[in-house]
C-alpha cells in the first residue's frame, strides 16, 4: 500500500508542473485558437535563467528561502518578457492568416528557440546549484523530500492566483470575453492586443516557474531540449482535460503525472515516456473535447 501511495504522491508531484505549463497551452488556445508549441521552450528558459542567477551571483554560496524567492522571480520575469516577445514579433503578424500558417510558425518558433539555445548556452549539459536545502526524510513509511513539497505548494498557489486573476480582475473577464467571441469583444471596447499579449507574459511566466523549480529541486540537468519532452507531455495534458478550459488543464495535469508515475514505477516503466502520446491519441478518438471540454463544430 505504501509504494501505490509513494507513486501517488509522485504522480501528484509531476502533476503539478504539468499543469503550469498546460494552462499556458490553454490560455493561449483560448484567445487565439493557437497552439503556441514554442511553450515547452519558455520552460527551459526558465531553467537556464536559473542557472545564471544563481552561479552568476553565487547564490548558491548561501541557500536560504530570499534566494529560493530571487531566483523564482527573475526566471519568471525573463520568461513573461520572452513571451511578450514571441507574441508581438512571431504571432500578431499572422493573427489574421490561415491557422496553417499559424502552426508552421509555432513550431519555427520553437525550432529557434531550441537551436539559438545551443548556440547561446551551448550544447553541455548544465546542473543548478542547491540555492535552498532539499532534504528527503520518511514521514509514515512515505519518502518525501522538502523540494516536492515546495514544488506541489508552490503550484496550488500560483494556481489560486491564476483563477482570481482569470474570475476577478477586469483582465480576467477580457480574456474569457475574448475566449468567447473576439470581434464582439474588440466592438465592446476591450484592448484586445493588450489582453492577448498579457495572455502570453502570464502563461508564459508560469512556464518559467515550473522549470525553475524542476531544475532547483530534482538532479536533472538542464540543455536547450530541457523543455521538449515536458511541453509535449503537457500539451498532452492540456487536450486530455480539455484544450481551453483552464481547470480542465490542471485535471489534466494532475492525471497526467501520476499516471506517468505508476507506469515508472512498473514493469512498463521503459514506456514511460511514452504513455503521454498513448493517451492523446486515445484522448482525439474517444473524446477530442477532452475531459472537461466539449466538442466544438466548425463550418469551413
Amino acid at each position: 500500500m505504501e509504494v501505490y501511495l509513494q507513486q501517488l504522491i509522485n504522480g501528484v508531484q509531476y502533476g503539478s508542473i504539468y499543469a503550469l505549463i498546460a494552462v499556458g497551452y490553454t490560455m493561449v488556445y483560448g484567445v487565439l485558437r493557437l497552439i503556441n508549441f514554442a511553450h515547452g521552450d519558455i520552460y527551459m528558459l526558465g531553467a537556464f535563467v536559473a542557472y545564471y542567477v544563481v552561479t552568476g551571483l553565487a547564490l548558491h554560496q548561501h541557500p536560504s528561502v530570499g534566494n529560493f524567492l530571487f531566483v523564482l522571480i527573475v526566471s519568471m520575469a525573463v520568461c513573461a518578457l520572452a513571451g511578450v516577445l514571441i507574441e508581438r514579433l512571431a504571432y500578431r503578424p499572422i493573427r489574421n492568416a490561415p491557422r496553417l500558417t499559424a502552426l508552421i510558425t509555432a513550431i519555427g518558433v520553437s525550432l529557434l528557440l531550441e537551436n539559438g539555445g545551443i548556440v547561446v548556452f551551448g550544447a553541455d549539459p548544465k546542473y543548478i546549484p542547491t540555492v535552498l536545502q532539499s532534504s528527503v526524510a520518511p514521514r509514515g513509511g512515505l519518502y518525501i523530500s522538502e523540494g516536492q513539497v515546495i514544488m506541489l505548494a508552490a503550484s496550488v498557489l500560483f494556481m489560486l492566483i491564476l483563477r482570481f486573476i482569470v474570475m476577478s480582475t477586469r483582465f480576467g473577464r477580457a480574456v474569457r470575453a475574448i475566449s468567447y467571441d473576439i470581434d464582439a469583444a474588440r466592438l465592446m471596447g476591450i484592448d484586445v492586443d493588450r489582453a492577448i499579449t498579457l495572455t502570453f507574459a502570464l502563461g508564459s511566466a508560469l512556464a518559467g516557474a515550473a522549470g525553475m523549480m524542476v531544475a532547483t529541486f530534482t538532479s536533472v540537468k538542464i540543455t536547450p531540449l530541457f523543455g521538449l519532452l515536458p511541453g509535449v507531455k503537457a500539451f498532452v495534458a492540456a487536450v486530455l482535460g480539455g484544450i481551453g478550459n483552464i481547470p480542465g488543464a490542471v485535471l489534466g495535469g494532475i492525471l497526467m503525472g501520476i499516471i506517468e508515475a505508476f507506469v515508472g514505477g512498473s514493469a512498463l516503466t521503459t514506456y514511460r515516456d511514452a504513455i503521454a502520446f498513448m493517451i492523446l491519441i486515445i484522448v482525439l478518438l474517444l473524446r477530442p473535447g477532452g475531459i472537461l471540454g466539449k466538442a466544438v463544430v466548425e463550418k469551413v
